[in-house]
């Protein structure tokens, strides 16, 4: 298949591929993955998705090396969090041979709209769980719908790993102390659609949150954990319950740990800021966006981010891993294997 895409020129949008692929559970049971290439879904007016706000999603990338493999990046740990989050929503869980089975499948019949070595793209895979079943009281469904769409992408924020600008809003909180800051609920994404759109029209592409109980801790931006590094050297990073726990934070810190560098997983006052020489968003999307200045009513703190930086060192061997560029030492990769066509 000849596909007429400018991989170069890829950017962080939805574009139909090949298809995607959808499992229902329906009776305590999940039915076999089918591959679809429709990309719309038929639901019930009184789906529980769309009144109560049953839905959770997930968001990783497969990369293709420059021997031509292709190869997705810590799925095993999007499993994970899926299921905590299914488990807070009282979803059914996702069998872990339903979940491999239908991603390597989803994939491979989409291996053509992976972006070549080389460009810098990758293909973005989205699990999406949903409660499809007609309920009208406030309960769970009883039926459920668990998509996995692709879609080949660029870099979510063009110009790499040039600075960007952020602004703290009072006014506006990402999720509540003891709500669902700590998964990924489709619902903790529309509470950030205001202010986001808010910040940009100020210049601010991203909105910093601080906790929404005291407002002297930083929580995390809308959409990536904040990562610092002090003075020191030290790699540092929020610890609280309402932030959502990213894979790539995760394992910029195993990388960090490795090159000997100290991490701190702790609550940061807002206070601190003055004392960081690097600040960045982290995420799958982003992986990392340097942030070089924080505003906050009439304060602002700018941070230097220098390219010999350490989020740039942790930044060029995680992606260097994830291209096949530098060895997975940390068995983050699993292999999808392609049949060559004749």
């Amino acid at each position: 298949m000849s596909l007429r895409l400018d991989w170069g020129k890829l950017g962080f949008k939805y574009m139909p591929t090949k298809c995607h692929i959808r499992s229902t559970w329906r009776g305590g049971r999940w039915s076999r993955p089918e591959l679809s290439k429709k990309d719309e879904l038929t639901l019930s007016i009184a789906a529980t998705c769309l009144h109560y706000g049953q839905a959770c999603f997930e968001g990783l990338k497969a990369f293709k090396d420059k021997d031509g493999r292709i190869r997705i990046f810590r799925p095993g740990e999007n499993l994970k969090r899926m299921n905590s989050t299914a488990d807070f929503l009282h979803c059914p869980r996702i069998p872990e041979d339903l979940y491999f089975d239908a991603l390597m499948k989803v994939v491979r019949e989409n291996a053509d709209y992976v972006p070549p070595y080389g460009t810098g793209g990758s293909l973005y895979i989205r699990p999406l769980l949903i409660g499809s079943g007609p309920t009208i009281g406030v309960s769970p469904s009883e039926e459920y719908t668990l998509l996995i769409l692709v879609i080949p992408v660029g870099p979510y924020y063009k110009g790499g790993m040039k600075g960007v600008k952020s602004v703290i809003l009072d006014g506006h909180d990402r999720t509540a102390p003891m709500g669902t800051g700590h998964v990924k609920v489709a619902g903790n994404y529309a509470a950030g659609l205001h202010p986001s759109i808010k910040a940009k029209k100020m210049g601010f592409p991203i909105v910093l949150y601080l906790d929404s109980k005291t407002r002297k801790y930083i929580d995390e931006f809308g959409t990536s954990n904040f990562i610092a590094v002090d003075r020191k050297g030290a790699y540092v990073t929020p610890d609280s319950s309402t932030i959502l726990p990213s894979i790539t934070n995760k394992s910029l810190i195993t990388i960090a740990k490795d090159m000997g560098v100290k991490v701190e997983r702790r609550p940061v006052r807002l206070a601190e800021l003055s004392k960081f020489v690097e600040v960045g968003a982290c995420g799958t999307a982003v992986v990392i966006t340097p942030v070089e200045t924080i505003k906050y009513n009439d304060r602002e703190w700018h941070f230097p981010n220098s390219d010999k930086g350490l989020l740039k060192s942790l930044h060029d061997r995680l992606v260097g891993i994830q291209f096949g560029e530098v060895e997975d030492k940390f068995g983050w990769l699993m292999d999808c294997p392609v049949k060559k066509r004749p």
